[in-house]
């Protein structure tokens, strides 16, 4: 098997249809078809089940899948190393963002990055940030920029802790809320507990939730509309001054807050592309940190 064959049974895995994966591999279905079948033949074992919804992995197929993994992961790691032997900041960046993140702030830093370093080939995967932790651990990616915390004991930099905010199109108090509509967009389980554990604290009674929408933007276009109110991270409302905003505090008094990290394996670092890229996020993540002060009140409301 040689690593075209890899990236085949890769992709028919992920899949499930020999159709979709000859689509996705730009080959027709008899072409995969036929290397599929030369795979077996050198095996000597059936590598796949048709059944009626597509295909499943056989055990075999299961356990040459986990060797597959690990050799497409050897051959990337080797594939960095050799790139990055010419002492200059090149190769290959495995990226892995939040969705929030990869909507409001990575395309600008993307840009001035590689406008700095043209020789970095950037790979971008970005998704809910669970997802993307998942990834780093698989080292499928070699840098996760994560919203909320995660236990990591290798290199880890907080980028940002940005306050989450009542935000209306109207000037709101706090008792009022529980009767008045309020919106929510479709966020992590993480900051899903801090919203209910600071409502918990400071009502007797469920939020009156008239819109479930699919995203924070979604979610500030119908608050701009006057459709009713919603706690967000300020990440999604800095730059929109007509709208009202709130800090919000715990009853200790310590401000609600949404960390954003980067994390990566610390043997990553020794890869140019990815230690100029570190350093170079934390640079604009601390330009953005003034922009937060001076858009959103330290001060808790009255």
């Amino acid at each position: 098997m040689d690593r075209r064959d890899w990236i085949i049974l890769k992709t028919i895995a992920e899949e499930k249809n020999m159709t979709k994966a000859a689509e996705r591999l730009y080959i027709s279905q008899p072409a995969l078809s036929y290397r599929l079948k030369n795979m077996e033949k050198k095996l000597g074992a059936a590598i796949l089940i048709r059944t009626a919804n597509g295909v499943s992995l056989t055990q075999q197929g299961e356990y040459l899948l986990e060797y597959v993994n690990d050799m497409l992961r050897q051959f990337t790691r080797l594939k960095e190393t050799i790139q990055n032997m010419g002492g200059k900041v090149q190769g290959m960046l495995r990226l892995g963002s939040s969705t929030v993140i990869a909507h409001y702030k990575l395309p600008a830093i993307l840009k001035e990055f590689l406008d700095l370093y043209p020789e970095v080939e950037v790979s971008l995967k970005t998704g809910m940030s669970q997802k993307i932790y998942r990834l780093l651990q698989k080292d499928e990616i070699s840098v996760a920029i994560l919203r909320g915390d995660f236990s990591w004991d290798e290199e880890k930099h907080l980028l940002a802790n940005e306050p989450i905010c009542l935000v209306s199109s109207q000037s709101l108090k706090l008792a009022d809320l529980p009767r008045r509509p309020g919106l929510v967009a479709q966020t992590d389980a993480s900051l899903q507990a801090i919203f209910h554990e600071w409502w918990r604290q400071n009502f007797d009674r469920p939020p009156m939730v008239t819109m479930e929408l699919d995203s924070m933007e979604t979610c500030r276009q119908m608050v701009c509309q006057g459709l009713g109110w919603a706690i967000m991270p300020a990440i999604g409302i800095s730059s929109h001054h007509e709208l009202h905003r709130q800090p919000l505090y715990w009853k200790n008094g310590q401000p609600l807050c949404r960390p954003t990290w980067l994390l990566c394996h610390r043997s990553a670092l020794e890869l140019s592309a990815v230690q100029a890229f570190v350093e170079f996020v934390q640079t604009a993540f601390q330009a953005e940190a003034d922009i937060f002060e001076k858009n959103v009140s330290p001060t808790p409301s009255p």
